[in-house]
């Protein structure tokens, strides 16, 4: 182990201690990963700050890092990045950047274009409600639900994702498309029913992860990316996808989402339907024969180029934070097949060498290999769901 390394971690406190000076210090995991982060993320920041604005970063482009705006779908995950590396280290610094962060998000409540002001408001805001318990962070959220619950469409029951002008790979016809990774703005809504009383929102969410059940899934538990219904007259239109292989292939993001999605819908009902929604779709993953030994999928667990196409490291860290929830729900094996999935993101295969990979902490994700979007590539999300496996994985333990 290099000596800059050694006196980053003894300054940091993280080795524990050793019979003799002989012995090599001893290293706890999750706290080598994270004096990582510290080091990785925190060079991030300080390229932030010296340009004296606010940035986002999302991803590499152009081997320079792509910031995006407050409306863009990721923009919630580096503010939620930083409430993480509060938790995992303590540090009243990144609990600094946190409100820093989330508070430049202020304005994303009122988007109502597109279904994923769950993700921008709840990985940031609701980070930091959890946080700091600042009671200002609630208005925010509930403004934030009002604005998604705008996109609920009665007749199906769901939260339209996108509007109509969009299609598989450009063309126009859907009318309400419901795309997988909409279950994770359920969150939001659950939140929103505890802060206010109103039990509207816990409604639409629960209506919206019934109809997914009933209509997103085949028999195998894989999920379609897209299912288009008709607004009008209720039903489905077509099912197809956007971003995997094909309308019947299983986008490997695809599947996370639900994994996900639906072990958060088991916590806020504690309706056992979802559970075992939640434990099928994990068996689908883990029985298949295309998931790698190192459990870290490749985009699509049906192209056509295994084992010579890219693996998606975001879709294996929203895995992994998935079911370290879910251990605490049921042992199944859950939390032994996160621990694998961590070791292998964290191992040199995924995790940068610091001063690498533009300071984001994990390499080899894809956003869409069909629009020939951010394929090998870091991503804001692989780095805000594989810190928050870590903090689950660290107070599963603790307990």
């Amino acid at each position: 182990m290099k000596l800059k390394t050694l006196i980053y971690l003894a300054a940091a406190g993280l080795l524990a201690s050793c019979a003799s000076a002989d012995q090599k210090p001893v290293i706890n995991p999750i706290q080598e990963t994270v004096a990582l982060a510290v080091q990785q993320i925190g060079f991030q920041t300080e390229l932030i700050e010296q340009s004296g604005k606010i940035m986002i970063p999302r991803t590499i482009k152009n081997d320079k890092i792509h910031y995006v705006p407050i409306d863009d779908w990721t923009s919630g995950f580096f503010a939620g990045t930083m409430w993480y590396m509060y938790d995992l280290t303590g540090d009243e610094k990144w609990k600094t950047l946190g409100v820093k962060y989330t508070e430049h998000l202020d304005s994303a409540k009122y988007l109502t274009w597109h279904h994923d002001v769950g993700f921008m408001i709840n990985c940031s805001y609701g980070n930091a409600l959890r946080v700091t318990g600042d009671t200002a962070y609630k208005s925010v959220m509930m403004e934030a639900a009002r604005s998604l619950a705008t996109r609920y469409r009665p007749v199906p029951g769901v939260i339209q994702s996108w509007d109509e002008d969009r299609g598989w790979q450009g063309k126009r016809g859907w009318m309400c498309p419901v795309i997988i990774d909409n279950m994770m703005n359920l969150e939001l809504f659950f939140e929103a029913t505890r802060i206010s009383g109103d039990s509207s929102f816990y409604k639409m969410a629960v209506s919206h992860a019934d109809v997914t059940m009933a209509h997103h899934f085949r028999d195998d538990y894989s999920s379609y990316h897209v299912v288009d219904y008709d607004k009008i007259k209720g039903g489905v239109r077509s099912r197809e996808t956007a971003q995997g292989y094909a309308h019947e292939s299983a986008w490997a993001r695809g599947q996370a989402w639900a994994l996900y999605g639906y072990t958060v819908c088991y916590r806020e009902t504690r309706d056992e339907r979802y559970l075992k929604m939640a434990e099928n779709i994990y068996n689908y993953l883990f029985n298949h024969p295309n998931m790698p030994a190192d459990l870290v999928p490749y985009w699509d667990f049906d192209a056509p180029a295994i084992p010579n196409e890219p693996r998606d490291a975001s879709a294996a860290a929203i895995i992994a934070s998935a079911l370290y929830e879910l251990s605490t729900y049921k042992q199944n094996g859950f939390k032994e097949t996160a621990d694998k999935i961590v070791a292998s993101l964290a191992s040199p295969a995924y995790l940068a060498i610091v001063g690498t990979n533009h300071n984001f902490l994990l390499m080899h994700s894809v956003g869409s290999i069909p629009h020939g979007h951010e394929i090998d590539v870091p991503l804001n999300y692989a780095d805000y769901y594989f810190l928050e496996a870590l903090v689950r994985k660290q107070n599963i333990e603790k307990k």
